[in-house]
């Protein structure tokens, strides 16, 4: 896709001081342009050089290539985390320099408070030399709390770009090994798979360099602290410790199922994914056959399934996250029972010491190691995911194409040849071929369904390896698919696909391929836009951009697998004429057709029957060795059809996918300026972006999506009773050390009780101790409550949503899946619901907790020291300052990371879609640039969201560190009326408040950031439905018992601004009558079935007996009528569930349909028969077999009126006369309307109705018809030449004389119903 970087901004970073460096200045422009006006792509920095995806990439491929090497010598598996760990460790290790000061300063900071409180303690006013060393303490606790600002800010700041850099890397080598994976390889992968891989898999990867360092830090620091806690309370520290090292195999494990819950989730999800690739690719079938139902059930059921291995891993986050709030509360309440048990009295410096000691333990052991093992679980499995589809065969590049030496002609050299697509199916695609071509000479291949002409061609291509034979071919190849592949982008830079634009020339092909009058009806020419799958294309225009595309290129050799198929005879005569014979008529051409009128012109004829070559050599030749040609044909054609679609289907990776918002696929070689320019005239609807704050009615939507008002009170509840009872047990913690001091002071006592027994102390102990025991239980239980519930209502919310969206989705017309890129729809159905699944709860419940948090820690602070107060409301107030400025830029970054996101798993699907293409006409290097170029401009994007992340941390962490100064200094100021507990108290509180104030608000802006992904899928839960699908006018349950068609007046377009595709059209299909529909491509032919199916909303009246279809329901209308389309859609799901998704047939109904259109015998030979299920897009069936699905689909539905849309194009004549029997047969009672190009499968109808531009041309019987030699059926008809012609007329006479008898018992029988419209 040609991605224009020119508004690209230099990255200030590149050029920037050391100080801006630290300080991260450079970010100030972008910050203060996002504060003013919203963000758009071209404000972005460019990416620096060293994180650009393709220097990234191929440095990782260079280590994964030769740890593949090392692994084949050495005869093990090669492993993908030995290439990383050795790409990447100096970088990572560097990061640990910053990580060990980080959390010895964490050590040193209670150090420093315990001989403050001290201070305190054994306060003396005259005492100077404790004075200055508590000043000393006090400047060097400031000290330590700015070096841990810094220190921290630069250890993220590594880790994080690392991550980047790794995740980068992986996606550049994944789709760089989509695009040379062999057909077994493909077979054995889906396109949700790989997106899977691409969205979810890699992602791990930004996670996991943050926490990994935990690993051997963690164990390091417990071990000092233990020391130092040893000599601080003894013995009794071995208790907290005990405490600490319990939890520790727990949430171990817990790390263990989180690596298991993993792994089922993804193949859900990948499954989910696939489905919804399916649906929307299909949506149009779905809608005409009314399948909405069955698929929102698999849908349901299969998010059902993942939603519960979801809830697994999130009850055991919720679990995780409450053990860590929890284990502070155990741990000192494990270490003072001790304490005091062994007669030990508890003072104030021991109990913030031990506090604070523990809290830094707590969120090194209990938080970042279990985290850091969670998180190495998940990426193990991750990175075996990835190797596994690294490790897959690729498609192998015998250089078959020898170079085209100067002055030597190019040819073909096939001896004795034989290919097998799949060794464990016996028969070989072709055995036994030998062919030889040279310069100048064209092939024809014909043959019936599964002769092997495709598996020829794809031999030809190096596609399919040679079992045994030599193939030799001299010179450049060029190919045109069978099934046309178009990718999102102008019409201009599909047929380019990445070459120079060569005016004279390409008006040449445009001209040769009959495309010049389709320009000029497109409004805007050759820049017209092609939608998702080429959907503004119709599908002849489709088949000739793909042949333009092929002939564009400079080539010896032109494969063209059955290029006539799609269009209609005159553009067929044009093309075989102008370009196969004209413009290609100096190259070697192999040609796929069942076209037979054209055969004399040719050089070669090659007839294949299932592999073999049955004969072969010129016209002449074959007819005259006595070779029943006719018979011979038909059944080659027939074969042909199908064979070919096998082949091709198994090319694509069937997945058919995705648009993108950029213009086409691939980057020209060479600087075309003014083309980039007029490429970009035209862009397709940009994906929406919403500005500004995240609704209030979002967050509504999200929580009450999950439960009802009165759920959300009764948790709020549970929250404030969680905190209060967390405070409460800190605080009964102060009241008892100044108690036992009060009780320890020797006071002179007037009373008698001085002698106080030893059991009245003990009575103490034990009131105090069972009240802080019964404390210490309900915090921990009221904390894994909250936490539960909470996880519990914000997955399910997320399962709510995820459903409202795909029935809005299923039930929004058309038109929206023209304009919106597949890439698009499945961002939001992959990347943001598996972020509301996983990330936003843990977030959100991170925040909620934090926000209680310091709601307590202020309160409490406030409550002992008034004074505190004084500077917290100005901290407060600039904190929101600070947030509302940084969030203003990093809400619009996080919303363009999300919107560049998509052209990525775009680029990725439409590339696989033609992948054979694309091999031949070796564009692989083009389009890897494109996707880095993508790739580049989403890390443009996550760059800077990490950064001013970064940017806003620093800011928040230095203002702490000031505030712990001003409280560290104003305690030694104030010190006189301060006793040790308060100080204890203010100063502990200072240095917890402050970490948390400044992650509660990075929390708070990571939430907001967040809901970006909610919103977007709230905004699709509000797309705009079609009309219902079952009304109050519900049509009589016979209905449609004759199939009486009228057509009153329609005017039809598919968008309410849209150009008008049918005008003024009025016309009655009498009952039983089988109707033809003609006219050149973009006629408006499939327009009028649209209508008729109400895929848009027509303009005027259509009948169907009687009954006005636009005032019954949807679901009424479809279900009625039957459809064979032009694009044969399966899905992957068993063969039964395709011929009959609701199950309403018996089995004997399924083999009766399949044995009426000769599939039986092939259904029979599957591994389960029925049961069987079929590939991705029903890819093992060829394009002609599951033609003949879609028509065991009609015969089974038994409705009256069925509409047949150039359902024959990709069969070969016998196997299209059989299906024009069976339809003949089985339809004798309905109403058919059948589109077609090939005129002698409806030149036996009853009428045949002549479109062109919208309007009817002609309508009367074809024998009327051909007697006028100035209508445009006679002209059509001349145009597939004279004995053809001749032939047609005879049909035409035959089957004007037999219905002439039926048309009037017909015409007396239904005369009142047509008076009565």
């Amino acid at each position: 896709m040609e991605i224009n970087m020119k508004g690209d901004r230099q990255n200030p970073l590149a050029s920037a001081n050391l100080f801006s460096r630290v300080f991260m200045c450079w970010l100030g422009p972008i910050l203060r342009l996002g504060y003013n006006k919203r963000l758009e792509v071209n404000d972005m920095y460019s990416i620096l050089q060293e994180d650009k995806s393709e220097k990234l990439g191929e440095e990782l491929q260079r280590f994964w290539d030769s740890e593949v090497r090392k692994a084949t010598k050495e005869l093990q598996k090669p492993q993908l985390a030995r290439a990383l760990l050795k790409c990447y460790w100096k970088s990572y290790s560097g990061a640990g320099l910053f990580v060990l000061p980080l959390e010895a300063i964490k050590v040193i900071q209670p150090f420093l408070l315990w001989k403050i409180i001290q201070y305190f303690e054994n306060y003396d006013p005259d005492d100077q030399t404790s004075l200055y060393m508590v000043y000393g303490y006090a400047a060097a606790m400031s000290v330590s709390a700015f070096g841990l600002t810094f220190l921290q800010h630069l250890y993220y700041y590594h880790v994080q770009r690392t991550g980047m850099k790794i995740r980068v890397a992986l996606c550049h080598m994944i789709y760089k090994k989509a695009l040379s994976l062999s057909n077994e390889s493909l077979g054995r992968t889906t396109t949700g798979q790989i997106v899977n891989l691409l969205s979810n898999d890699v992602n791990r990867f930004d996670e996991i360099p943050i926490n990994l360092h935990y690993l051997w830090v963690g164990p390091l620091q417990a071990v000092v602290i233990i020391v130092y806690l040893w000599y601080e309370i003894g013995p009794s520290c071995l208790a907290g410790m005990t405490a600490i090292v319990l939890m520790l195999p727990l949430q171990t494990w817990f790390g263990k199922l989180f690596g298991i819950f993993r792994s089922k989730t993804a193949v859900l999800t990948d499954n989910r994914i696939r489905i919804m690739n399916e649906v929307v690719s299909g949506i149009r079938i779905i809608k005409m056959y009314a399948w909405e139902k069955p698929f929102s059930a698999l849908v349901t059921e299969v998010r059902r399934k993942e939603i519960s291995q979801i809830l697994k891993s999130s009850y055991l986050r919720g679990l995780n996250m409450a053990t860590f709030f929890a284990s502070s509360k155990v741990i000192v309440f494990s270490t003072f029972t001790v304490y005091v048990l062994l007669g030990n009295t508890i003072t104030a410096s021991v109990v913030f010491v031990t506090v604070s000691l523990y809290g830094t333990i707590k969120l090194t052991v209990t938080l970042f190691f279990p985290l850091a093992v969670e998180k190495l679980s998940e990426t193990v499995v991750s990175i075996c995911r990835i190797k596994t589809f690294l490790l897959l065969e690729e498609v192998k590049r015998r250089n078959l194409e020898l170079p085209l030496e100067e002055k030597k002609e190019a040819f073909v050299e096939i001896e004795k040849l034989t290919c097998y697509w799949d060794k464990s199916l016996d028969a070989p695609s072709l055995q036994n071929v030998s062919i030889t071509l040279k310069s100048h000479q064209l092939l024809t291949i014909i043959g019936p369904v599964g002769a092997g002409k495709s598996s020829l061609l794809s031999a030809i291509l190096g596609e399919l390896q040679a079992d045994t034979g030599t193939l030799k071919v001299r010179g450049r190849l060029t190919y045109a698919a069978q099934q046309p592949w178009v990718f999102p982008g102008t019409i201009r830079s599909n047929i380019l696909f990445g070459k120079e634009l060569n005016q004279k020339k390409y008006e040449r092909v445009i001209d040769a391929c009959a495309l010049k009058k389709d320009m000029e009806l497109l409004p805007d020419g050759d820049l017209t836009l092609i939608g998702d799958r080429g959907a503004t294309l119709s599908g002849g225009q489709k088949a000739r951009v793909n042949l333009a595309r092929a002939v564009y290129q400079d080539a010896d050799i032109y494969l063209l697998d059955d290029p006539l198929s799609a269009v209609d005879a005159e553009v067929g005569k044009h093309l075989y004429e102008k370009c196969i014979c004209g413009l290609l008529k100096n190259k070697i051409r192999i040609v796929v057709t069942h076209q037979l009128q054209h055969l004399r012109t040719t050089d070669q004829i090659l007839v294949l029957k299932e592999g073999h070559i049955m004969a072969q050599g010129t016209y002449s030749e074959l007819q005259s060795s006595g070779v029943d040609f006719v018979s011979l044909l038909k059944s080659d054609e027939e074969q042909e059809h199908n064979s070919r679609s096998a082949d091709t289907d198994r090319l694509s990776l069937r997945s058919h996918s995705s648009l993108t918002s950029y213009n086409s696929l691939l980057p020209a070689d060479s600087n075309k300026k003014d083309q980039i320019s007029i490429e970009a005239v035209a862009a397709l609807a940009e994906e929406t972006r919403v500005d500004g704050n995240v609704g209030g009615h979002v967050y509504r939507k999200y929580f009450t999506a999950g439960c009802n008002i009165l759920v959300l009170f009764v948790i709020f509840l549970l929250s404030i009773t969680a905190e209060a009872t967390y405070i409460v047990q800190d605080w009964w913690l102060v009241y008892w050390a100044k108690e036992e001091a009060l009780n320890n002071t020797p006071i002179v006592s007037i009373r008698n009780e001085v002698n106080a027994t030893h059991s009245y102390q003990e009575s103490k102990l034990t009131f105090y101790l069972s009240i802080y025991s019964g404390l210490t239980a309900a915090a921990v239980l009221f904390g894994f409550a909250r936490s539960l519930v909470i996880f519990h209502v914000l997955v399910r919310a997320a399962q709510t949503l995820h459903n409202c969206m795909f029935n809005a989705i299923i039930r929004t017309s058309v038109r929206f899946f023209d304009v919106n890129p597949i890439g698009r729809i499945l961002n939001r159905f992959s990347k943001d619901i598996s972020l509301m699944d996983s990330t936003l709860p843990i977030t959100f419940v991170d925040f909620y907790q934090l926000i209680l948090q310091n709601i307590g820690v202020v309160v409490v602070a406030a409550s002992v020291i008034p004074l505190i107060l004084i500077p917290v409301l100005p901290l407060l107030l600039f904190f929101l300052y600070l947030r509302r400025y940084y969030l203003s830029t990093s809400r619009d970054i996080k919303r363009l990371e999300s919107t560049t996101r998509s052209p990525v798993y775009s680029h990725l699907s439409s590339s696989l879609q033609g992948l054979w293409t694309i091999r031949a006409l070796k564009a692989g290097d083009r389009l890897k640039k494109a996707f880095d170029a993508h790739q580049d401009r989403h890390s443009e994007a996550w760059f800077l969201f990490l950064m001013t992340s970064r940017w806003f941390a620093l800011r928040l962490d230095s203002i702490c560190s000031v505030f712990i100064t001003f409280a560290s200094f104003g305690c030694v100021f104030l010190r006189d009326g301060l006793d040790a507990g308060e100080v204890g108290l203010v100063l502990t509180y200072a240095v917890t408040l402050v970490g948390n104030f400044q992650w509660t608000m990075r929390q708070s802006a990571e939430t907001e950031n967040m809901m970006t992904s909610v919103e977007r899928v709230v905004e699709y839960t509000e797309l705009e439905s079609e009309a219902p699908w079952e009304t109050q006018k519900r049509p009589p349950p016979d209905w449609p018992s004759k199939g009486l068609i009228t057509f009153d007046k329609v005017n039809f377009s598919y968008s309410s601004d849209g150009p008008t595709v049918l005008k003024d059209i009025s016309a009655t299909f009498q009952p039983t009558e089988k109707v033809g529909i003609v006219g050149r491509t973009g006629a408006g032919k499939s327009s009028l079935v649209s209508a008729l199916f109400r895929l848009s909303e027509p303009q005027g009246k259509i009948y169907i007996d009687g009954i006005l279809t636009s005032e019954i329901g949807l679901h009424d209308l479809r279900q009625t009528m039957s459809i064979i389309p032009q694009d044969p859609v399966l899905f992957t799901d068993t063969v039964r569930k395709n011929l009959d998704p609701f199950d309403q047939q018996t089995d004997d109904d399924l083999w009766r349909a399949l044995e009426e259109v000769q599939l039986k015998s092939m259904v029979e030979e599957l591994p389960t028969r029925l049961e069987t299920v079929l590939a991705e897009s029903g890819s093992n069936f060829s394009v002609g077999q599951r033609q003949l699905v879609c028509l065991a689909r009609a015969i089974l539905r038994k409705n009256r009126i069925l509409i047949i849309d150039e359902a024959t194009a990709n069969v070969d004549p016998r196997t299209d006369e059989l299906i024009q029997k069976t339809i003949r047969e089985k339809f004798r009672d309905c109403t058919v309307l059948t589109i077609a190009h090939r005129l002698n499968t409806i030149i036996d109808n009853d009428r045949i109705l002549v479109l062109d531009n919208g309007t009817i041309q002609e309508l009367d019987s074809p024998f009327k018809l051909l007697q006028n030699k100035e209508g445009a059926l006679y002209k059509l008809v001349q145009q597939t030449g004279a004995a053809e012609a001749a032939a047609l007329l005879e049909s035409a006479r035959k089957g004007s004389q037999q219905s002439q008898d039926q048309d009037r018992d017909v015409k007396a029988a239904f005369l009142p119903d047509v008076s009565s419209i």
